[in-house]
């Protein structure tokens, strides 16, 4: 994979990590408007939607477009002033998470998306194939790895609105 890529899942990760590691379980789940979702429930999300970017893109593999993909300017997932809404499949559970039950989920899917990028021999395939994307339309399967860090990167800044949020309404009452 293109180290800029490896280095940003990896640096973005850290930072999610480091806004959710100290939250307690209130902070955790707690919802600053009722039909807003809770921090365990953003990043229960973004499990979600790394778990299904590398179904997205292992299919894409095997049956992918091959004809090749115009490239699409992914950056813009991150801009939180595009309202995007989730589709169902990787909507998260209204279940109640503790920080660390995330932060196990948030491990396993990463590593699994490495381990299945090392077992792609030929890395060149990945802007040969595209696969359809629910946000952004038909897309080569190395920006749907892209997008996974950026799409983290636009939740951690909602994590901090929310966490905010919740401070500011804490703090009135």
């Amino acid at each position: 994979m293109n180290p800029f890529i490896t280095n940003q899942l990896m640096e973005t990760r850290n930072s999610l990590l480091a806004e959710i590691e100290l939250l307690n379980t209130t902070q955790f789940n707690g919802k600053h408007e009722a039909n807003s979702w809770s921090i365990a429930q953003v990043c229960h999300h973004l499990v979600l939607v790394e778990e299904s970017s590398i179904k997205a893109v292992a299919w894409g593999l095997k049956q992918g477009n091959a004809q090749k993909t115009e490239r699409k300017n992914v950056q813009h997932i991150a801009d939180r002033s595009n309202k995007i809404i989730a589709p169902k499949i990787v909507e998260p559970a209204e279940d109640l998470f503790t920080v660390q039950q995330i932060m196990d989920l948030l491990n396993v899917s990463r590593k699994k998306l490495i381990t299945f990028l090392d077992t792609i021999e030929d890395k060149s395939i990945l802007s040969e194939k595209s696969v359809k994307h629910p946000a952004l339309g038909e897309l080569p399967l190395d920006q749907w790895i892209e997008q996974i860090y950026l799409h983290e990167q636009r939740h951690i800044e909602q994590i901090k609105e929310i966490k905010g949020a919740l401070e500011s309404t804490s703090n009135t009452l």
